[in-house]
């Protein structure tokens, strides 16, 4: 097990970009109610439905941004652009009353068996055949506002070690553990008892983090939140506000920037992690009560939090890809990347959006199933080639599960 201390917390009361903007608007009030939702997920009432299975949004509500004018195209590759990204039109195949009770994530086991974590009950769950059963309740989780058992993944050699990973918030912080999973005779599974593979991840009731995934060189990354100190994502020495980059016992894995756990900093609370068909990490993020993110990942790179959000265009911090000027429209959860297409789960936007990549570079983002099927947590890819969804405060919560993506 290892565990980092992250230094000590100092008063912050936000950016002075965040100030300006709302004293600029002269609503005080209204702003701070806005970053309130857009840490949380809350809402009022859902947006007029936009986006349905056959016809998607008029991309409007999100900002794609172009690569630096200043780099000549010719200098950044010989090779001519790849082709654009056509985006399948998602279609419901079957809607999975599970009565979930605020699922968090899902990982599929190789035979197809799906395991769901629950952020209030710290219960898994396994889905066979459409139906969900009680695997277990993980100890030591105390949930609190955004904290709970969140984040899964399975290891890469689950059938030789048979370990799942899960994120959860404990009572002083919050830690990366794992546990067997293991059938019995009878078709049954079983729950080992957890193991800390990292601790030391600061908590508080929102900005928790808590995506977690193994990535194509074997590594498990992890998405962490600022958990309200705001000194944090600028300090290469703390966990949080980062993506950190382990070895499968919790070991700073080797060849990070910063000679420790810390992949990229900067971050103020990242919600999913996938990487594209050329290995290529992507990220979503919440932003305060602007500037939701979808950033690609590089290692050493510096996203900006606090100090600035979405894409300033300074070199000294990465820009993202697509920024939603208005958390209504997105807080960006669990992200997939199938077929050159980045799919994300909306919260407060209630909505499914697909956007096309290009490379290094994203295209027009189009959202789907506006309204319809209110909060959406997590994306995941299924064995058959389609998607599950899973909801959110819809009490109780269901998975929708998308066709195959031609």
């Amino acid at each position: 097990m290892r565990r980092l201390q992250a230094s000590g917390p100092r008063a912050a009361n936000g950016s002075s970009r965040g100030k300006a903007r709302r004293a600029a608007a002269g609503l005080p009030s209204l702003a701070v109610c806005l970053a309130l939702a857009a840490c949380t997920g809350t809402s009022g009432p859902p947006q007029p439905g936009s986006g349905t299975a056959s016809s998607g949004t008029a991309p409007g509500t999100a900002v794609v941004i172009p690569p630096p004018p200043t780099v000549p195209a010719a200098a950044s590759s010989s090779a001519p652009a790849p082709p654009p990204q056509t985006v399948p039109v998602p279609t419901v195949q079957e809607r999975l009353e599970l009565q979930l009770d605020i699922p968090w994530a899902a990982v599929f086991l190789p035979d197809g068996t799906a395991i769901i974590s629950e952020r209030e009950t710290a219960l898994l769950k396994a889905v066979r055949d459409g139906k969900a059963a009680t695997l277990g309740k993980v100890p030591d989780v105390v949930p609190a506002g955004e904290g709970g058992l969140l984040g899964l993944a399975l290891s890469p050699h689950f059938d030789e070690d048979h370990l799942l990973y899960a994120y959860l918030t404990a009572r002083e912080d919050n830690r990366v553990v794992r546990l067997t999973v293991q059938g019995d005779a009878d078709g049954s599974l079983a729950l080992g008892q957890p193991q800390v593979v990292l601790s030391g991840i600061p908590k508080a009731s929102t900005h928790n983090g808590g995506r977690i995934r193994f990535g194509p060189d074997g590594f498990l990354y992890v998405g962490t939140g600022d958990a309200q100190r705001r000194e944090q994502p600028q300090d290469p020495r703390a966990l949080g506000g980062k993506i950190l980059r382990l070895t499968p016992d919790g070991s700073p894995a080797p060849g990070n920037p910063f000679g420790n756990a810390v992949y990229s900093l900067g971050h103020r609370n990242v919600q999913g992690l996938a990487w594209d068909g050329a290995g290529r990490l992507w990220a979503s993020e919440f932003g305060p009560d602007v500037d939701d993110e979808l950033n690609l990942i590089l290692p050493g790179a510096n996203y900006g939090w606090p100090l600035v959000t979405g894409a300033p265009h300074r070199a000294e911090f990465q820009d993202a890809k697509v920024v939603w000027p208005s958390t209504r429209d997105s807080s960006p959860s669990g992200l997939e990347i199938a077929g050159g297409v980045a799919y994300l789960g909306a919260l407060r936007g209630e909505r499914f959006w697909a956007v096309p990549l290009q490379g290094t570079e994203a295209g027009n983002p189009v959202a789907y199933f506006t309204g319809e099927y209110g909060r959406i947590r997590d994306v995941i890819r299924t064995p058959e080639g389609g998607l599950w969804l899973l909801t959110n405060n819809e009490n109780p919560d269901f998975v929708l599960v998308l066709r195959p993506l031609q």
